[in-house]
């Protein structure tokens, strides 16, 4: 432990970080057990992670100090940590990760398409109807009374949708589960939560030595590559005879524009392209992993948002319909305080001395980060109920719902797109796939976890569930809708 860290916090023991080298322990559990409680009564904790001692932050006004302080506690990801690394080579400098004036340049390029005001719903509706036929065909597949592992195909739905909405491609996955793009997603997702490497990423130094390293370098070069190519030869770039008007341009059109231009360099272009395509898919497929076993178990919530959904009699939902239904809109919002995908995040260096909300002195050059859940579960920011899922807490209707939502996202209470200037960009798309996707999954099949799944979450990294089973059951509504179309 470097002697000039925070005196007035407590340490976690470096084993809690490892122990995913040797506990099958879902990461709900570690923190419950190791760090509910120092959290809960300092705010913060010294932590190891990724090689190195951090500062852990999980009090809300500790939060927005770091927050609304960018040029203080700026972002830096692991292309500034751990630059030589596996995950490095992924993610790159990015919009997310960058800072100062190349966060500037990325953001004046890339936001328009990253937060139009109007997506283009009917790629999202097509794809979320054509989850739904995949998953009865699943269904189908294993017999009534046997379970759907829902997850893979979750990342099906989420990877096309995405490519559609962002990078004017159809990667075809709800098609072809064999789709290589969709399996280097597997591969990618096995390779970098890898416990040992996660924490001690300086292995990574030596791909020499370690031989499962120099075959997670290969393959993070093969999805570069791969991307790109798909997204160079797309049908829709190939086929196009006129230029697209500006309210038609997705965020695929202005990262080439910028790159024709000399605006962004070709590794940024590349390491932009490639956090579009991650994170644009990963965290509404975790959140749907989540929301089928909240569903699942319980099926007061499933039937409550069916019985809002029937009532509009609407097959065709426009976003207007979508977002004048307060239920659908409570319940995403539950979803992403109780089972937030981005669990915790360690990204921001402090560039000088800091004193964190004017009691934690940090030294320059320490990496400071946050735990979602554990700031979403506090008793102190959302009262007794804090660890229930209840959508009602945020109210009954669509625009005191939203209200709460911005209100606890600036208070540093409710950080599922982080806040203040660095604050998710494609939040509003995310709430749109969702909203989408639960209005025709409700509408059209009913489901329950297959009996004797034990709901396990993950050990690090994205929090979901594992292995989660699914009985699907189509719904007359739904059948009699779709022979009416």
């Amino acid at each position: 432990m470097p002697g000039n860290m925070p005196k007035n916090i407590p340490t976690v023991p470096i084993y809690i970080s490892l122990m995913g080298l040797w506990s099958d322990m879902g990461q709900v559990d570690i923190y419950d057990n190791w760090l509910r409680q120092p959290l809960e009564k300092y705010g913060a904790v010294r932590i190891w992670f990724a090689g190195r001692w951090n500062v852990l932050v999980t009090r809300p006004d500790y939060i927005t100090d770091m927050f609304r302080n960018e040029d203080l506690y700026a972002k830096a990801g692991s292309q500034k940590k751990i630059p030589w690394s596996v995950i490095a080579s992924l993610v790159g400098d990015n919009i997310i990760n960058s800072h100062g004036e190349t966060w500037k340049n990325y953001t004046a390029i890339m936001k328009p398409g990253l937060q139009k005001t109007q997506f283009d719903s009917k790629p999202i509706l097509a794809q979320s109807r054509k989850f739904v036929d995949v998953l009865l065909k699943a269904q189908e597949d294993v017999g009534r009374n046997g379970g759907v592992l829902v997850n893979p195909i979750i990342q099906r739905f989420a990877i096309s949708a995405m490519g559609e909405s962002f990078l004017d491609i159809d990667f075809k996955c709800l098609d072809d589960p064999n789709t290589r793009i969709n399996e280097l997603q597997n591969i990618i997702k096995r390779t970098i939560f890898k416990p040992l490497y996660f924490n001690f990423p300086i292995l990574d130094k030596y791909p020499y030595i370690f031989t499962s390293r120099r075959r997670a370098f290969a393959i993070m070069h093969e999805f570069e590559t791969l991307l790109d190519e798909l997204v160079r030869t797309r049908p829709n770039k190939v086929n196009r005879k006129e230029p697209l008007a500006a309210q038609d341009e997705l965020v695929v059109h202005m990262l080439e524009r910028a790159l024709e231009e000399g605006k962004m360099t070709r590794d940024g272009y590349l390491a932009n392209l490639k956090i579009v395509f991650l994170t644009a898919h990963e965290n509404t497929q975790q959140l749907l992993n989540s929301m089928f076993w909240q569903f699942g178990h319980d099926l007061t919530f499933q039937d409550k948002l069916r019985a809002e959904v029937l009532a509009t009699g609407v097959t065709e939902p426009t976003p207007e319909i979508l977002n004048k239904l307060p239920y659908l809109t409570a319940i995403i919002c539950e979803l992403l305080r109780v089972y937030p995908p981005v669990s915790q995040l360690i990204n921001r260096v402090t560039l000088e001395p800091a004193n964190l909300g004017g009691n934690i002195n940090i030294p320059k050059g320490t990496w400071v980060g946050w735990n979602a859940p554990g700031v979403h579960s506090d008793p102190a920011a959302w009262g007794p109920t804090a660890r229930e899922f209840i959508p009602e807490r945020w109210g009954d209707k669509p625009e005191e719902i939203m209200a709460k939502y911005r209100r606890e996202t600036v208070r540093g209470r409710f950080i599922a797109f982080n806040s203040h200037s660095r604050k998710c960009l494609g939040q509003g798309y995310a709430l749109l796939e969702l909203k989408m996707c639960l209005f025709e999954l409700v509408r059209r099949v009913k489901w329950t976890i297959e009996p004797g799944y034990k709901l396990k979450l993950t050990s690090g990294g994205i929090l979901a569930p594992l292995g989660c089973k699914v009985r699907f059951e189509e719904l007359d509504t739904g059948r009699i809708s779709e022979k009416t179309l």
